[in-house]
């Protein structure tokens, strides 16, 4: 839906809203909108009372364009928060559209007693579902909505900015909760891994002070154990914990290439396991699914299906 803004008409107290071009909402008046939003709703209303759409139509777009200062002062008191103003600004400007095309004039009197609460809910709305890089629980998103709300009241009533303890006390928060509220903050916008520290040319990167926290020393000892117990494995269950734990391949995957079942590759994978467990010691899982045996014929049409290559960087003990 496309706006049009025409000229202001010379004189516009004396102006009828009805006949004149939709005029520059930066030049009017608090009191000249309020009577010309006024007289094009009840004027709209008229119009769809006799069935006519399309100068219903014309007359809320002119609504909505001298009412488009209100939008943008409720965007306004969200700007600085990790979202760009013209974002908000969008998301006020359809709950602007919304509001004026369900204004009832019949049960309120002035559009935006009605209009400010919808666009205020437009834009916490698009906070909510379209501005989080890393989306933290609808809980918390509504906490932080409170909290902010109380560190502006009390910091208004206080004349400093309030502590956590006084920001708990106002909102009966548990210390946990406002624990993971605060945490959460930083959920718009996070830091980039990739950000320098520092100004000098060729810093290190955020990402590369980070410490690793792996074991290496596990998977070591792993591969120590399992080498020499794949390594007497047969060539095609060799080819079949290769595609399973290296490739990450599915089990339908695997039955494709090796021309099986995908029951015969759940049940192949079950017994290499438990023999990989046997030669290495380690006791089984508590709860797992046990493969049933494998029928003589279902054994000969496992020993006549082809087999891939030898799993490839284990060497024989």
């Amino acid at each position: 839906m496309t706006l049009l803004i025409a000229p202001l008409t010379a004189d516009p107290l004396m102006a009828d809203p009805l006949l004149d071009p939709v005029p520059d909402p930066a030049r009017l008046s608090r009191a000249e909108r309020s009577r010309r939003t006024d007289a094009l709703v009840h004027a709209a209303r008229a119009c769809d009372a006799a069935g006519d759409e399309a100068g219903r139509d014309v007359l809320l777009e002119q609504v909505m364009v001298i009412n488009r200062r209100v939008a943008d002062a409720v965007a306004a008191r969200y700007r600085d928060r990790g979202v760009p103003l013209e974002d908000l600004q969008q998301a006020a400007y359809e709950g602007l559209v919304k509001a004026v095309r369900r204004f009832d004039t019949a049960q309120a009197e002035d559009l935006l007693t009605f209009a400010v609460p919808t666009i205020r809910g437009e834009v916490q709305r698009y906070f909510r579902d379209r501005s989080w890089m890393v989306r933290p629980p609808r809980r918390v998103q509504e906490l932080q909505h409170h909290v902010n709300a109380a560190i502006g009241r009390l910091h208004e009533r206080l004349g400093r900015e309030p502590t956590d303890a006084e920001v708990c006390a106002d909102l009966d928060l548990d210390p946990q909760e406002h624990a993971e509220v605060v945490t959460a903050f930083g959920c718009f916008h996070p830091a980039s891994l990739d950000r320098p520290v520092g100004d000098d040319d060729g810093a290190a990167t955020l990402g590369e002070l980070l410490p690793d926290t792996g074991d290496e020393r596990a998977a070591a000892e792993a591969r120590c154990l399992l080498a020499p117990a794949v390594s007497r494995l047969g060539a095609r269950d060799q080819r079949l914990v290769y595609l399973r734990f290296y490739e990450q391949r599915t089990q339908l995957e695997i039955a494709t290439e090796l021309g099986l079942t995908q029951t015969q590759v759940s049940r192949l994978l079950a017994r290499v396991l438990r023999d990989l467990r046997q030669a290495v010691g380690a006791e089984a899982p508590v709860d797992h699914d046990v493969a049933r045996p494998v029928t003589p014929l279902g054994r000969a049409r496992l020993d006549a299906a082809p087999t891939g290559p030898r799993l490839e960087g284990v060497r024989s003990a």
